[in-house]
């Protein structure tokens, strides 16, 4: 059984950070990149339990964090 993750800086350690061209962004780990794209999958089918509702929110959340801050990184260029 997949344990509910309630905030999303437990999964701080799945994050990397990776030079693309001159930047240096936050990315997801391959494991935790491959684990939202099988939650969204589950999703569009409606298979979703509701620990993994959790964990794909705390995923989720981390992957606008990081957007944004990736976002302002580039800009400052």
């Amino acid at each position: 059984m997949i344990s509910a993750i309630s905030r999303p800086s437990t999964l701080l350690g799945k994050i990397k950070v990776e030079k693309v061209d001159k930047f240096n962004l936050f990315k997801f780990t391959d494991e935790l990149q491959n684990r939202m794209e099988e939650l969204l999958d589950r999703k569009k089918a409606d298979l979703l339990t509701p620990e993994e509702v959790i964990e794909l929110e705390a995923i989720g959340e981390l992957d606008r964090i990081f957007t944004h801050i990736n976002a302002m990184l580039v800009a400052q260029v």
